[in-house]
């Protein structure tokens, strides 16, 4: 599995085997919002063992896999009316970039390989899935 991420051509985040974490930051998340999405990413069962039986036993740590870490204020996108999406739900850009930047910090202490893009930028992802699996993390969601 090959996951990168490049800024006008120019790869600034490239991982192996592990997870591509797209973040958007609502308006009402708090430490304790990325305290929570930190352990989840970090312990979610999404691999699996060695000798292959179950794709459910082993998480991103147990493994020792990597972390590319995308800032994506598009996924609190409301599209439910109009023709064009509503971005209320975001995080204003400062807000936004100080939780990234504690959630990035926070992963980074895991001691796994974390690679990040420029946070607000324009970017091109390139994820080679082995799967694929998109799961959505929200602690308020369900």
């Amino acid at each position: 599995m090959n996951i990168d991420e490049s800024i006008n051509g120019e790869i600034v985040g490239k991982i192996g085997r592990g997870l591509n974490l797209l973040v958007g930051i609502a308006n009402t998340d708090t430490d304790a919002e990325i305290d929570w999405i930190v352990r989840k990413s970090l312990e979610l069962r999404l691999f699996p063992d060695e000798e292959g039986d179950d794709r459910w036993q082993k998480s991103v740590q147990e493994i020792g896999g990597d972390l590319l870490v995308v800032s994506q204020f598009t996924l609190y996108g409301d599209c439910r009316k109009g023709r064009r999406p509503s971005f209320d739900p975001s995080a204003l850009p400062q807000s936004a970039a100080d939780l990234y930047n504690r959630f990035v910090t926070k992963l980074r202490a895991s001691s796994l390989l974390v690679e990040i893009g420029q946070f607000g930028a324009m970017m091109e992802v390139t994820i080679e899935n082995d799967g694929p699996m998109t799961l959505i993390l929200d602690k308020e969601a369900i």
